[in-house]
């Protein structure tokens, strides 16, 4: 019990920024989403045409929650609880990962099994860390929900719900360690199985059978495959049903033993996954500094640009839906040109709008991809490349290359996509150029975090992965959803992603571009020249 208690002390020390973070932003969602609720669906007839748009439209479905009644806090669950049971997950599978997998590669693992703690309480204890995390974001969440003046039962079941599929996916993590080798091949298939669930969930509830009053919808079966479908059938604020949030807990617990019983069966450092024998010799296109940079990259890479390429349909097919909701509540359209900034018609805005969005996710590709060059200083493989004739800045350079480049391709995805949303629907052939501009904004503000991610590696190198992603999710908050949640306008000007240029009229307004353009020079100088004379910080 004395080691179980120091692995935890450790665990929630080591974790202590970082769950902080996940748990207070989960919260906040939650709180904010009322707010935005409040003000922009204040009557029951804006609630009850939107419910109906939506329950009309299986691609509303896909993105949004199970409708369970028009009430204000039913409603709020229908905008945001596959978000907060997103975030719960995400923080789950990726402290399942860094625990387990991340420490066995590190070489940490071994020298813990060495002591009288063995193999299996370390991961025993990871798994009452994730339980804790899981328990204080339930509590945190219905404590936000409160606040707002929700009813307490609603509030709670709703805490309960995210937290129920962040200890499923928990188990999940711990699974996909045992199954893969390295940490980053762990993390990305517990997201591929995130997304697939989500979708899976999303389309049980577009095939599902709408209420004949168009306030509530009966899922399909593949809803009931997903932990997020088992979360929207607890329908908080509505009925209050409470059962489902069991199967959550109990398909954690049994993956969670299943990780426990299989470690035992492989050796350390080993997946049940077998590796891919590599090439004997290696392609032309490996003799680079750059394309080994590539090449460690591409995959995620491929994946953004998927998210690229679904981000641009969307913005182009679904205007004349919006069309329709606004026209039954305008508070839509008001909502829209807030966030998006755009003058023009309601078309534009739209597109706006999904390119923000868009923007958001080419900045996350970026930082993933400078991102490497830390870990692989962190493991020591950056060492073994700097012995070589290649110098540090150009090595730094190269990540910061591929990621400005990996941002082009994901928002080239993006536009391709948008005018073949266009050309499909025979809309305006403005509209063309209003994705062109869109795009290209996007690609520069996007662009901005990669040189920044580099300036924090150079500057901060231990702490490059916290504040990377700290400042997307800033800039989003700011950019994106500052207007919904009630904050001064000149508050969105903080974010590269809305000061980006706009189509205004026959001319394109260019906004804030120049000021990126500037940014963009000034950092990747920044950084390159830093680095120069920065010594190298492997380890941690």
């Amino acid at each position: 019990m004395s080691a179980f208690g120091v692995l935890l002390r450790q665990r929630l020390r080591r974790d202590r920024l970082q769950l902080t973070l996940w748990i207070v932003g989960t919260a906040l969602m939650a709180f904010a989403g009322y707010a935005g609720v409040s003000q922009s669906y204040a009557t029951l007839a804006d609630r009850q045409n939107i419910l109906a748009a939506a329950l009309a439209n299986p691609v509303i479905l896909m993105f949004r929650g199970l409708p369970s009644g028009t009430s204000e806090g039913a409603f709020l669950a229908f905008e945001v609880l596959p978000w907060l049971a997103l975030l719960a997950a995400l923080m789950s599978t990726f402290l399942a990962v860094r625990h387990t997998r991340g420490d066995e590669e590190a070489g940490r693992a071994e020298l813990v099994w060495a002591t009288p703690a063995g193999r299996r309480l370390p991961t025993i204890a990871t798994i009452v860390h994730g339980i804790l995390a899981n328990v204080v974001l339930a509590a945190l969440t219905t404590l936000a929900l409160v606040a707002t003046g929700l009813p307490a039962g609603g509030s709670l079941l709703t805490g309960a719900a995210a937290a129920s599929c962040g200890i499923a996916f928990l188990g999940i993590g711990l699974l996909a360690a045992q199954f893969m080798r390295t940490s980053r091949g762990a993390n990305s298939l517990t997201v591929w199985v995130l997304v697939a669930t989500f979708l899976i969930r999303g389309i049980g509830n577009a095939a599902g059978t709408p209420s004949d009053d168009l306030t509530s919808m009966t899922s399909a079966w593949p809803a009931w495959l997903s932990p997020f479908g088992w979360v929207e059938q607890t329908r908080p604020y509505d009925t209050d049903i409470v059962w489902p949030i069991l199967l959550g807990l109990g398909f954690g617990f049994v993956l969670a033993g299943a990780a426990v019983a299989l470690q035992s069966l492989r050796d350390i450092d080993a997946g049940f996954v077998a590796e891919r024998l590599g090439r004997v010799s290696a392609r032309p296109s490996l003799a680079s500094p750059h394309a080994l940079v590539w090449r460690l990259t591409s995959g995620s890479i491929v994946g953004w640009a998927i998210g690229g390429a679904i981000t641009g349909i969307l913005a182009t097919t679904l205007s004349g839906l919006v069309d329709q909701i606004s026209g039954e509540n305008p508070a839509v359209a008001d909502i829209l040109k807030k966030i998006g900034g755009a003058t023009g018609g309601l078309d534009e805005v739209v597109v706006t709008v999904f390119f923000t969005l868009l923007g958001i996710l080419a900045a996350c590709c970026a930082v993933q991809t400078v991102v490497r060059a830390r870990q692989e200083e962190a493991h020591g493989t950056a060492e073994a490349v700097l012995a070589t004739p290649v110098g540090r800045v150009r090595w730094l350079a190269d990540f910061v290359i591929v990621g400005i480049v990996a941002v082009l391709i994901v928002v080239a995805a993006a536009v391709l996509a948008g005018w073949a949303g266009v050309w499909s629907n025979g809309g305006d052939a403005s509209l063309y150029r209003i994705v062109a501009v869109a795009g290209l904004g996007q690609a520069v503000a996007a662009s901005i975090f990669a040189v920044l991610t580099a300036l924090v590696f150079v500057l901060l190198p231990r702490a490059t992965t916290a504040v990377a992603w700290s400042l997307v999710l800033l800039a989003a908050l700011l950019g994106m959803f500052g207007p919904l949640f009630g904050l001064p306008e000149w508050s969105a000007t903080l974010s590269p992603f809305a000061v980006t240029p706009v189509v205004d009229g026959s001319g394109v307004d260019v906004r804030g571009l120049w000021w990126l353009m500037l940014a963009l020079a000034a950092g990747a100088t920044g950084s390159l020249a830093l680095m120069r004379r920065r010594e190298l910080a492997p380890g941690a």
